[in-house]
């Protein structure tokens, strides 16, 4: 029987095609900034985004780090949602690798930091206080598409105060697609932007970060002492660049595939399905249910991320068709029956 992975986009394996795009890649010293498909791939995001020029990492956590450590110095702090992952998922490496506070705010249901909130958090020019440098946002977050408008405003509000603002684009092209906008549209408000290619896009790993020439200059420093610096590593950037050309479009059948599996769910009576974001379906379970369900749901070829929280998130993606969305289901349906 096979497996349906439920837990993430994170888990997908790389297409024949893809590999074979991988094998066939050029390949040259990245270090020394010599292989070509990794720079095909830099170039092409930052064509595509509207920046000068973009980074290729083994990672959005590095990605992200390195955007942080190139905007902000030693004591400086930047604004973060506390639901978000550069602030909660990401190991704290801001504050213990790059000496910068984080200042949580409260994330609204949409995921949009209010600012009237955001004006209260922006510390004094006085040394008792950290240096506010950074807006950092996240688009998609918890599969939800940041209003644009909303993007606009924060933007422009944080450039008026004297700060930067990064983007953290792990999910950005489900973004893309969901919203109807352009790669450029989404970013125009960004000094940088974080690119997942391992996610929704199907990578095996990899993201890049986009920014000015003097940012990314920064940026390559901290990503050799982080020891992101990689060698012939345009094998990994050919997975990226099939997936730009392939597996972007499609993301539309993900977010198709996420709201056929929330209504098969509310036709259960014991599931509460708080929405469909996108590629992510979020229920509520019984407490009681867990521990069972997290079982059954094993025993019947289905992993969903079950912990001791009633909140579940499911994941649709690459590797998850029609079928295995009704098998998902109908396992589901079968327990609580």
């Amino acid at each position: 029987m096979s497996v349906i992975d439920l837990r993430s986009d994170t888990v997908t394996q790389p297409t024949s095609a893809m590999r074979a795009a991988m094998s066939a890649a050029p390949v040259g010293d990245d270090v020394y900034g010599e292989d070509p498909t990794v720079r095909a791939l830099e170039q092409r995001l930052a064509a595509e985004l509207g920046f000068e020029r973009g980074l290729f990492m083994p990672s959005g956590t590095q990605a992200n780090l390195v955007a942080l450590m190139s905007h902000c110095q030693r004591g400086d702090e930047y604004l973060v949602g506390m639901e978000a992952h550069t602030y909660k998922y990401e190991a704290g490496g801001a504050a213990v690798l790059g000496s910068i506070q984080p200042q949580p705010v409260l994330n609204a249901a949409d995921g949009t930091l209010p600012l009237e909130i955001l004006e209260k958090s922006v510390k004094p020019d006085d040394p008792h206080f950290a240096r506010t440098r950074l807006l950092a946002l996240e688009n998609t977050w918890h599969g939800r598409v940041l209003p644009q408008d909303y993007v606009v405003r924060a933007a422009n509000w944080a450039r008026g105060r004297g700060l930067a603002v990064h983007l953290d684009g792990a999910r950005f092209f489900n973004a893309v697609v969901a919203s109807g906008a352009t790669p450029r549209e989404l970013a125009a408000p960004f000094d940088s932007v974080s690119v997942c290619l391992s996610k929704g896009l199907g990578a095996p790993v990899g993201s890049v970060l986009l920014g000015s020439a003097a940012l990314i200059a920064a940026g390559l420093r901290w990503r050799k002492m982080l020891g992101g610096g990689m060698r012939q590593s345009g094998i990994l950037a050919a997975a990226g660049l099939y997936a730009l050309d392939h597996h972007v479009d499609r993301l539309a059948e993900d977010h198709a595939r996420a709201e056929r599996l929330a209504a098969g769910l509310r036709r259960i009576g014991s599931i509460h399905v708080q929405g469909r974001f996108t590629n992510m379906v979020f229920i509520d379970v019984p407490a009681e249910h867990l521990r069972a369900l997290d079982a059954h749901l094993a025993r019947s070829g289905v992993r969903a991320s079950i912990g001791y929280l009633p909140s579940v998130r499911l994941v649709t993606h690459l590797d998850v068709d029609d079928a295995a969305i009704d098998r998902a289901i109908e396992v589901f349906a079968a327990f609580f029956a």
